[in-house]
């Protein structure tokens, strides 16, 4: 773990020098900072000569290559939260705990330019003027001055109010490029949309997405930092067009190539609402440098939202009426979701494997613990002749009826519970260190209590319906009725501390089950003595 929880880099060499050594810069902070990184960028600055005031970043292309290579930069050290400031003038959201210098920009002795850090940082952000301040060394490679046929006077164009939209999921790389390109056109005001609600129902694991007030918070504190100057105004999105249509002081929609035909549609609407056209300023997608095999090659939330999966996304339960050993992991489910083969999957890794559904019948037999009880409640006519309980005539008494549904499961759902708790003092006995409890109703059981993590295997719903149809005969309607009338992924990967999703190819789901359980032998294994 880096030593320090945020910090302030200073880089101070010509803006077309930074694209050739982003990447090292990026690697060397990184190594020393674990949370926000800023990046002040003021070409020309001395940090060891006479104290300067601040000055923006001239805003022309030299400036977003810049930004694209340090942003890129970023993407390959997962988790860094990369700030590039574009113009100062507030307390920043997470106050730096270290100064930061590109040793080959500040020749000669080190105390002056650790002096001039110090007094730049605490000038223009508010900074403690004792902060500790280091110079880094980089494999700073090509020249020094950068691309000689840039043109350093190139500028972008300026516009009052300037729009943008995106579901800003886990604020990435590319987000950031484009909002930032946002914060240099804008002069007063960005209007930024946000997705929610039915626009993110055909997102990529969208059970994943962060609520939207949480992204909202986060995209508010980005911008903010970035550049304070600006009025932002951030809505939430129900239709792929917002206030885009409507708002007569907008001036430009700031697209990628891949939105490029939205921000025409935005515009084919404006006119039908007698407004004028939005410029159109368009911002190349950034290659993602270490997208897996079922990734985009771009960097995208849908790729960050997948390497989630098989992840600790909660704390697990912490419960001194549960032992630790063995420990419990309840996997469950919707019909197709792939539970059954990643439970198997499980079992060959090492895990004692608990079918619900095979003590789920056998709680029915007529030794079983259920047997009289249930026969007691709903009638001897749900008997077969040779006193096994037909479950088809069961389900027909208890079908569509919540009442009678909540009768049979209390009394059926606490003896499996009970033949549960048996078969994890079996596994203990073998010395199994770890139990999987393979229970669709795990959740609706309240069986969570009898375990410490809960993972839930999801899948979209079109996907369960084609499965389910395959596999049962169903018709797609009935398929959807059962699907309706279970438990929504939703709401099971809001009590989960484990996903794991089988849309993709079977390889990727092994890979996911081999990841989860790699990382939970991570937490079993005692932390070793310092």
């Amino acid at each position: 773990m880096p030593p320090f929880a945020s910090g302030l880099l200073v880089l101070t060499a010509p803006l077309p020098a930074l694209p050739r050594r982003a990447a090292g810069l990026v690697a060397a902070a990184a190594g020393l900072v674990a949370g926000p990184l800023y990046v002040h960028l003021q070409p020309g600055l001395r940090l060891g000569g006479p104290a300067a005031g601040p000055a923006a970043p001239p805003a022309g292309p030299a400036l977003l290559r810049a930004l694209a290579a340090l942003y890129t930069a970023a993407a390959a050290r997962r988790g860094l939260d990369l700030r590039v400031l574009l113009g100062p003038g507030r307390r920043l959201a997470r106050q730096p705990r270290v100064l930061l210098a590109a040793a080959a920009e500040a020749p000669g002795p080190p105390e002056p330019v650790q002096l001039g850090l110090q007094r730049l940082a605490a000038a223009v952000y508010g900074c403690p003027p004792s902060l500790p301040a280091m110079l880094l060394g980089e494999d700073a490679g090509g020249d020094p001055d950068g691309d000689p046929e840039q043109d350093p006077e190139a500028a972008l164009p300026e516009f009052l109010d300037v729009a943008v939209g995106g579901t800003f999921d886990r604020l990435h790389g590319a987000h950031r490029l484009l909002l930032s390109a946002c914060c240099l056109l804008a002069r007063r005001r960005l209007l930024a949309g946000v997705a929610d609600g039915e626009l993110l129902r055909h997102k990529v694991l969208p059970e994943l997405i962060e609520p939207y007030e949480l992204r909202a918070a986060k995209l508010r504190e980005f911008l903010e930092d970035v550049k304070p100057s600006l009025c932002y105004d951030i809505v939430p999105l129900a239709d792929p067009f917002g206030p885009s249509v409507t708002d007569p002081d907008l001036q430009c929609l700031v697209v990628s190539e891949e939105t490029h035909r939205g921000g025409v549609a935005v515009n084919k609407k404006r006119l039908e609402n007698g407004l004028p056209e939005l410029a159109l300023y368009e911002i190349q997608l950034m290659k993602d440098p270490e997208h897996n095999q079922n990734e985009e090659e771009k960097i995208s939330s849908s790729s960050l939202r997948q390497r989630l999966l098989g992840t600790l996304l909660r704390p697990p339960r912490r419960d001194a009426a549960l032992p630790l050993r063995p420990y419990v992991i309840g996997l469950t489910g919707g019909t197709g979701s792939g539970k059954t083969s990643m439970a198997k999957l499980l079992g060959q890794l090492g895990a004692f494997v608990i079918d619900a559904d095979q003590l789920g019948h056998a709680v029915y037999a007529p030794a079983g613990p259920a047997h009289e009880a249930v026969v007691a409640a709903f009638g001897a006519e749900i008997l077969n002749k040779d006193g096994t309980i037909n479950r088809k005539v069961l389900g027909a008494k208890v079908f569509g009826n919540q009442e009678q549904l909540k009768r049979l499961t209390d009394i059926v759902w606490p003896r499996i519970a009970q033949m549960v708790k048996e078969k994890v003092r079996e596994a203990d006995a073998q010395g199994k260190a770890v139990c999987v409890l393979d229970a669709a109703v795990l959740l609706e059981a309240g069986w969570q209590d009898m375990v410490h993590e809960v993972w839930t295997a999801i899948i979209p719903e079109e996907e369960a319906v084609r499965r389910i149809v395959a596999r049962d005969g169903l018709t797609e309607e009935a398929a959807r009725r059962r699907l309706q009338s279970q438990m929504s992924n939703r709401q099971r990967v809001e009590q989960s501390q484990v996903v794991l999703c089988s849309l993709w190819e079977p390889e990727i789901t092994r890979q996911q089950v081999h990841k989860a359980w790699d990382l939970l032998q991570q937490r079993l294994s005692p932390e070793p003595s310092p």
